[in-house]
C-alpha cells in the first residue's frame, strides 16, 4: 500500500516536472527570436477563427435544442459582451447566455467574472455569491466535431442572489479542446500552441439560469450542464 505522504510527494514531482517540461519548451521557442531580434509575443501567429468569434456579438450563439428569444451587445466592464436570453425547446425553462468572444490576436482573458459580477450589481443592485464549487462535464464526440475523443470542460459553479431573482451560474473560458474558468489555464495552452505556430482562440462564457430564490444550487446542476454541453459543443463546432 502506497502512502499518503509518499503519494503526495510523487504528485509533487509530477507537477514540478510538468513546469520544468513547459518552462524547456517556452525556452525553446524564445531562442530564435532572441537571437533573430524577432519576438513572437509582440508579434504573435493571427487566430485564425478571428472573424468568426467576432461575429458572436453581433448574431450571438446557435444552439440546437434552445430557442433565442433576444441577442443584443452589452457593456460589461471594459469589453461588449453578446447577451442571449435562450428557453429550452418544450420546456419553460430559460437562460441569461452571456459571451465574450477574443477581439484580436493580443486580446486575453483576464477580470471577466469580476466584470460579470460587477454587472450584476448595477443591473439588479445586489448580486450576491453563495454555494461555490468547482464543476465539470464532458462533451461527446460528435459528426460536427472533429476530435474523436470526449472534451473535458471545468467550470465556476454557485448560486447568485440579487433583490429580484437568483441565478444558479456556470463560468468557463471556452477553448478548442475544452476549457477551464482560469485565464492561466488558457495562458499556458497559447503559448504551447505559439511554439508550433498557432494560436488557441478563447471566448468567456457565464450562463445564468433562474432558479427558486436562495435555494440549493445543485438543484438546477442538470439543467446547467445540459446547456453547459451545448454551448461548448456549439463553440468547437463552429468559432472556435
Amino acid at each position: 500500500m502506497i502512502s499518503f505522504s509518499k503519494f503526495f510527494k510523487e504528485n509533487q514531482l509530477t507537477q514540478v516536472a510538468a513546469l520544468l517540461l513547459l518552462l524547456l519548451l517556452l525556452a525553446m521557442a524564445g531562442v530564435p527570436g532572441y537571437l533573430t531580434g524577432y519576438w513572437q509575443w509582440k508579434q504573435p501567429p493571427a487566430v485564425t477563427t478571428l472573424n468568426e468569434l467576432k461575429q458572436i456579438r453581433k448574431a450571438g450563439l446557435n444552439l440546437p435544442g434552445w430557442q433565442t428569444i433576444e441577442q443584443a451587445e452589452q457593456q460589461i466592464g471594459e469589453h461588449k459582451w453578446s447577451l442571449q436570453v435562450v428557453k429550452k425547446e418544450g420546456s419553460e425553462s430559460q437562460a441569461i447566455l452571456l459571451l465574450l468572444p477574443q477581439n484580436g490576436p493580443m486580446d486575453q482573458p483576464e477580470v471577466e467574472w469580476t466584470d460579470v459580477n460587477g454587472w450584476g450589481r448595477s443591473r439588479w443592485g445586489k448580486w450576491d455569491i453563495a454555494q461555490s464549487r468547482s464543476a465539470e462535464f464532458t462533451v461527446k464526440p460528435s459528426a460536427k466535431l472533429a476530435s474523436n475523443v470526449e472534451t473535458k470542460v471545468e467550470a465556476r459553479f454557485f448560486r447568485a442572489s440579487t433583490p429580484q431573482q437568483t441565478f444558479a451560474v456556470l463560468q468557463w473560458y471556452a477553448m478548442p479542446d475544452g476549457g477551464n474558468p482560469s485565464p492561466f489555464h488558457w495562458f499556458l495552452a497559447d503559448q504551447v500552441a505559439q511554439w508550433r505556430k498557432q494560436r488557441t482562440p478563447w471566448v468567456g462564457v457565464s450562463i445564468l439560469i433562474p432558479m427558486e430564490p436562495l435555494g440549493e444550487v445543485e438543484t438546477s446542476w442538470s439543467l446547467a450542464q445540459s446547456i453547459g454541453e451545448t454551448v461548448q459543443a456549439a463553440l468547437m463546432a463552429g468559432p472556435l
